[in-house]
């Protein structure tokens, strides 16, 4: 079969870029890590104000450096994981063990989900932080824009990295193993094969024997 366990059936097969590309979970892989750049991004350039006294430099969302720590780790971090796991789907059809196949898209499966809570967590601490900050810690509104897109980005991200089995989706490379539904052998081969009811009857059918 051509999905076979875990997608066994096409293990050593040619990588096809263009038939990854087009796979949903590629393309939210894509987007989950550009949302992580405009995050850690938007911290590192524009988190930081300097104080008024010009002494060292405070965290943006209510003076608080860990939520800016937060931010920018996680963002790191989720760069990293989302180059990890482009790296493994382009490697994933060499793959030839079950096992291995299997240990790929549970691991995906629970890294997505985990990610997912820290993005929730990320969004929900630096709202609150911003929602706290004081007026008179930025008059000059500095880097205002740049605190809201690292929320909105992070509210985005929960959805980007909470995408959809990637078992369950056909048109993957590890697609689960499919029982085939018993029926008819359309090309001879390979199907269970019935016995004819009358095969073996000892008398053909509609012979009667005659009396002498």
């Amino acid at each position: 079969m051509e999905g076979g366990a875990y997608g066994a059936g096409k293990a050593g097969g040619a990588f096809d870029p263009h038939t990854l590309v087009r796979q949903p979970h590629t393309i939210l892989r894509v987007v989950s890590w550009v949302f992580s750049i405009v995050v850690f991004g938007s911290i590192v350039n524009e988190g930081y104000l300097n104080n008024n006294s010009g002494g060292e430099k405070f965290c943006i969302y209510n003076r608080n450096p860990s939520a800016c720590s937060y931010g920018v780790a996680v963002g790191v971090l989720a760069f990293l994981t989302c180059l990890l796991y482009l790296a493994l789907d382009v490697y994933f059809p060499q793959i030839s063990s079950v096992k291995d196949r299997k240990k790929a898209v549970l691991s995906d499966i629970g890294v997505s989900a985990f990610w997912a809570f820290l993005w929730f967590v990320g969004f929900c601490f630096l709202a609150n932080q911003w929602q706290v900050s004081k007026p008179k810690d930025n008059p000059m509104n500095e880097g205002t824009d740049a605190a809201r897109a690292a929320i909105t980005f992070s509210f985005f991200s929960i959805f980007t990295w909470d995408y959809m089995d990637p078992s369950q989706d056909s048109s993957m490379p590890y697609a689960p193993y499919v029982e085939p539904s018993a029926g008819p052998d359309p090309a001879g081969m390979g199907g269970t094969y019935q016995q004819p009811a009358n095969a073996f009857d000892t008398e053909p059918q509609g012979y009667q024997s005659q009396g002498y």
